[in-house]
């Protein structure tokens, strides 16, 4: 048997479902980006390059060709 309740609460869920995605939705706008995230990006960018750097100076050593 099924219960009345619970078919008028699905069906509700899936209406409110299906019509978020519709152009006339509600809308929010984004968070502006915390200024950490920023500080963090250029550490690692130069986190990244002197470690890069450190590798050019030493160069790559490939094992010899075997043929």
């Amino acid at each position: 048997m099924l219960v009345p309740t619970a078919m008028v609460m699905a069906d509700n869920a899936n209406r409110h479902h299906v019509l978020s995605a519709r152009p006339t939705a509600p809308t929010r706008r984004e968070p502006t980006p915390r200024r950490r995230a920023s500080t963090t990006r250029q550490l690692t960018v130069a986190t990244l390059r002197r470690l890069a750097d450190s590798l050019e100076k030493r160069g790559i050593r490939t094992p010899a060709p075997t043929h």
